[in-house]
């Protein structure tokens, strides 16, 4: 269920999403869901490796980034901050960060002197070559692109 604005602030926010290095399939893909949904955007900033997305939904920012992560990979960090209380009740702001890579399932990569294949990108990136390997998302810059 998305929540309206009316009532609220036009500056109103309860998430900021957080595109970091990703393609310009991934931004469609984040424009098409947030209409399909229909969750008020208030504000779009650009930054220097991507863009912020000012969401009246916190729960919504959330599944996004989760299905972000499902279908192309990268890393997904979800944090959350106290933002104020109503009626005693503790209201918090999330900030959904999705981080690109730049590779995608099937692609080869080069590794610590070894070719392997991404088969899986989840939580940690899973390839197969002349052993099977999971490398975390902070481990990334170890990780080149195969050129054909």
């Amino acid at each position: 269920m998305v929540r309206s604005l009316v009532g609220k602030h036009p500056n109103y926010f309860e998430a900021i999403l957080q595109l970091r290095n990703v393609s310009d399939e991934v931004v469609h893909f984040v424009k098409e869901d947030i209409k399909r949904f229909h969750v008020p955007v208030t504000k779009i900033a650009k930054t220097i490796n991507g863009t912020d997305y000012y969401l009246a939904d916190n729960q919504y920012a959330r599944a996004l980034g989760k299905r972000l992560q499902q279908y192309f990979g990268g890393q997904t960090i979800i944090t959350a901050s106290l933002h104020t209380q109503i009626d005693g009740k503790d209201k918090y702001r999330v900030t959904v960060l999705f981080r690109g890579v730049p590779f995608k399932k099937g692609d080869k990569v080069f590794y610590q002197d070894d070719t392997y294949e991404i088969k899986a990108m989840g939580k940690d990136i899973f390839m197969v070559g002349k052993k099977k390997v999971h490398i975390r998302y902070k481990d990334i810059k170890q990780i080149k692109l195969v050129e054909d």
